[in-house]
């Protein structure tokens, strides 16, 4: 941010309150915190004297709130703002590296919609010299230091690519260098969102640049503001109520007591979203209780009624579209996002309504399904129809095909109540009661998160405590802390919990509405206050970048929003660092680069992963699975120890056994064979220090839908037209009076061959996926003749080719099945 930027937001941030300060770094994401960065230091309070840093570290201005600082040697360094009277600033322990990345690629995309091209102009800069412009992240162009820079690295052999680990795509630059700057041209996609811009390993001045990872989805559109329309917001006096976008993490709504804001770039821009007139009264344009977002539009739920703001219209969801027309008490969608995964269904829901005593479910082009009742579920549960069985919440968990039901039990209802969880598997169409039990007052409402893990790996929150669920329901307590016995609410001035923001990466960061936050880990018992970041009266809430990280939104009074990055690993550093807790283990590695893989029939999937920890600790390899019982296992572990250290290698196999052959029900075998798996690989033991160690992936046992099969030599690659040919009619089976005309389907079928008439042929199977040619089919197919002719012929016979018995043949299968279609007489599922 740039000192325009950073002093604009200062002002806004330190408008009232008690004294905290902060600090800011020139790199994105604070992804470079070196020897060689510029540390700004901010300071919000009355009582300011000076800054307090050790020798190794110095100051521009030690007097002045706001400074910079830079340290000559890596390390922990304590920084702490000293204060004229009695009280004292909490202090920071900076963790500074010695590193020799140095370099950052900056890029802006250029949308071509007529072509469907999205082009990444890139090009070099150091976050210690660039204009304003590159730090805000809105330059169009490189400032003269980076186009310097740029090409000086270009001439050492620079080049960078762009890399897509979902589809493993590589894309190159276009041509040569322009005015300091490479172009790489990509297609648009809604699939393979994930790029990475990667460069060749050059050094310039013993510097190296570092490799980034951002977000690119099809091109989003804002919606407009149009004159005349009204705001739609919280009540007075409420928290902010933020949905974000799982897949496009950069797409956002906020509502405030004010105004509803949204944004498709993680609020560098944003719009307001208003609605017509004379649709809602004041009162109900002011009372948002939840709201969501998808493709059809933004869902906002008012006094119990769903309504949706589109491009185009504001409209209320009731009767019409399959939906209560009162009484929903809530709406909630996917959290964590899986562009790729198999079902054996159509398709699976993008968001869940429900009532007290009904559940829906939302699919895409705002179709709606009633799923279930709660009398259903009291069947299911073996309760007491006289009993009462409500609908406390619902969330969607990892696993990209199921939702989990937080269902509120009681008899008498007036002081405790049982809360039970039941999970519902859309591929499947199957409910599972979970070995769960909460017993709370009857005023208590839990919301509920699921972690990014294999298992349904829950956490669940009233005012004032947080409530685990690990390892499939068999390690489950409240959240501890060091005094209070969890109570978060006492450790923060008796504030309470607003939300929880979780990341892919394990991380855990409780905010309370007054800003005080708390730090964890998945699979970890026990919560850190964080450092105070964010003044107690501001109206904030937390969001994820496209990295994958953590940024707060802030929304003031004057009706403006600003994002600002959040350093959730200097600060968790800083805690911990304090409490002397180590990570149990020096490193955990592997080799999966993907999070979906295929095991189609006759293949395996094969992994190996490696922890590496100190002498005598103990630990291992944790695989966890969750999904049908479809696959097998192999593990293999090698072992060694060295100066003290010992390494663990896991190579794990997975694969199938199932024979098809000879099967009464070649389909029905399929279809039980089938199905998706998450694995989960982890340490045995972990702590908050501890580096990114999870790995969570798929695995669907199956066929690959964007396999295909084609006829070698069938290219597409030549001129189409209009192209008939008749079939004389003595050559047809049914013996029609007239000839038949045929136009052939060059989008089906591709070019045509050009054979010799006389020549015998004989088609070659290949397949393909989505990457292209895979391999020669080496198998028995059928071919038949989809017009009706019988004047071919064959160049064997069945005693030639070594039959035993007579073989099916067109006639039989077709004298068996007279009641089929051609195409569907002869089959797999037909032969004996």
């Amino acid at each position: 941010m740039s000192a325009q930027g950073v002093a604009v937001l200062l002002s806004w941030l330190s408008c009232c309150g008690s004294a905290l300060w902060r600090y800011t770094s020139n790199s994105p994401s604070y992804h470079i915190f070196s020897t060689r960065s510029t540390i700004k230091l901010e300071y919000e309070g009355p009582s300011f004297s000076e800054w307090s840093v050790p020798g190794t570290c110095s100051v521009k201005n030690k007097s002045s709130p706001q400074t910079e600082l830079r340290c000559s040697s890596p390390g922990i360094h304590t920084i702490k703002p000293l204060v004229v009277g009695p009280d004292s600033e909490e202090e920071r322990s900076l963790s500074v590296e010695s590193s020799h990345i140095c370099f950052l690629w900056y890029y802006r995309v250029i949308t071509l919609f007529h072509s469907y091209t999205q082009i990444i102009v890139t090009w070099i800069h150091d976050p210690e010299n660039v204009d304003p412009d590159e730090l805000l992240q809105i330059a169009q162009e490189p400032s003269p230091n980076s186009r310097i820079l740029t090409k000086e690295l270009a001439t050492l052999g620079q080049q960078p690519i762009i890399f897509t680990p979902l589809k493993k795509n590589i894309y190159y630059p276009d041509s040569k260098m322009k005015n300091g700057t490479w172009h790489i041209s990509l297609p648009m996609s809604i699939d393979d969102v994930i790029k990475q811009i990667k460069g060749n390993q050059v050094a310039f001045q013993d510097c190296f640049i570092s490799d980034i990872i951002f977000l690119l989805t099809f091109p989003l559109l804002t919606m407009p503001e149009i004159p005349g329309l009204l705001p739609i917001t919280s009540p007075r006096g409420s928290q902010l109520i933020t949905f974000q976008s799982s897949c496009i993490l950069s797409s956002v709504v906020v509502v405030a007591e004010m105004e509803t804001f949204q944004t498709n770039d993680s609020f560098r821009t944003w719009t307001r979203i208003r609605v017509p007139p004379h649709i809602l009264t004041d009162d109900e344009r002011h009372n948002v209780s939840r709201v969501s977002l998808s493709w059809d539009g933004i869902f906002f739920l008012i006094n119990g009624i769903l309504y949706i703001r589109t491009f185009t219209a504001f409209t209320r969801l009731g009767t019409n579209y399959n939906l209560p027309s009162r009484g929903i008490t809530g709406i909630t969608a996917r959290k964590w996002c899986w562009v790729k995964y198999t079902t054996k269904n159509n398709q699976t829901s993008v968001v869940t309504v429900w009532t007290e005593n009904e559940l829906y479910l939302g699919y895409l082009s705002l179709k709606f399904v009633k799923l279930i009742a709660t009398e259903k579920l009291k069947s299911f549960l073996n309760i007491s129809p006289t009993d009462t069985l409500t609908i406390h919440n619902v969330a969607y968990l990892s696993h990209p095909l199921e939702l989990a039901l937080l269902l509120s039990y009681c008899t008498t209802c007036t002081i405790n109540k049982k809360i039970y969880m039941v999970i519902y598997n859309e591929d499947t169409q199957q409910w599972t009661k979970q070995d769960f039990a909460l017993d709370v007052t009857s005023d208590t409402f839990l919301s509920a998160q699921f972690l990014y893990s294999a298992f349904p790996d829950v956490l669940l929150w009233d005012k004032h405590r947080i409530y685990y669920c690990y390892q499939n329901f068999t390690e489950i307590g409240i959240i501890e802390t060091p005094t209070e016995f969890g109570n978060l609410s006492r450790l923060s001035q008796n504030s309470t919990i607003h939300e929880i923001f979780i990341d892919y990466y394990g991380n855990v960061v409780v905010k309370m509405e007054n800003n005080i936050m708390f730090y964890f880990k998945a699979n970890i018992r026990n919560a850190l206050k964080l450092h105070v970041w964010i003044n107690s009266t501001l109206k904030s809430s937390t969001s994820m970048t496209t990295s994958g990280l953590m940024y707060f939104i802030y929304v003031f009074e004057n009706g403006t929003v600003r994002p600002q990055e959040y350093p959730l690993r200097l600060e968790a550093e800083s805690v911990t660092f304090n409490i002397k807790e180590k990570c149990p283990y020096v490193a955990f590695l592997n080799n999966i680069f993907s999070v979906f893989y295929f095991l189609d029939k006759g293949q395996n999937v094969s992994i190996w992963t490696q922890i590496v920890y100190p002498e005598n600790v103990g630990l291992y390899i944790v695989v966890e699975s969750y999904g049908p019982n479809i696959l097998q296992q192999k593990d293999q572990v090698h072992y060694e120890i060295a100066l003290g250290h010992c390494t663990k290698t896991m190579a794990i196999t997975f694969f199938q056994t199932i024979n098809y052959e000879a099967v009464d029900d070649y389909f029905k075998l399929q279809q039980e064979n089938t199905g998706l798996l998450l694995i989960h690989i982890r340490p045995s033991a972990s702590a908050r220090m501890c580096p990114i160690a999870q790995k969570v992936f798929q695995i669907a046992a199956g066929c690959d839908p964007s396999k295909r099969i084609a006829v070698k030599g069938f290219n597409k690659e030549c001129l189409q037209h209009d192209f008939y040919y008749n079939i004389e009619k003595s050559y047809l089976r049914n013996k029609p009076s007239k000839n038949l005309r045929v136009k052939y389907n060059w989008k089906e079928y591709g070019c045509p061959l050009r054979l010799d008439f006389g020549a015998k042929f004989h088609p070659e199977i290949q397949l393909y996926d989505e990457n292209g040619y895979v391999e020669d089919v080496e198998v028995n197919f059928i071919v038949w003749e989809i017009h009706g002719r019988n004047d071919y012929s064959f160049n064997n016979t069945m005693k030639k080719s070594g039959c035993l018995n007579e073989a099916q043949t067109w006639k039989s299968m077709i004298e068996l099945n007279k009641h089929l279609p051609l195409e569907e007489v002869w089959g797999p599922e037909l032969l004996y």
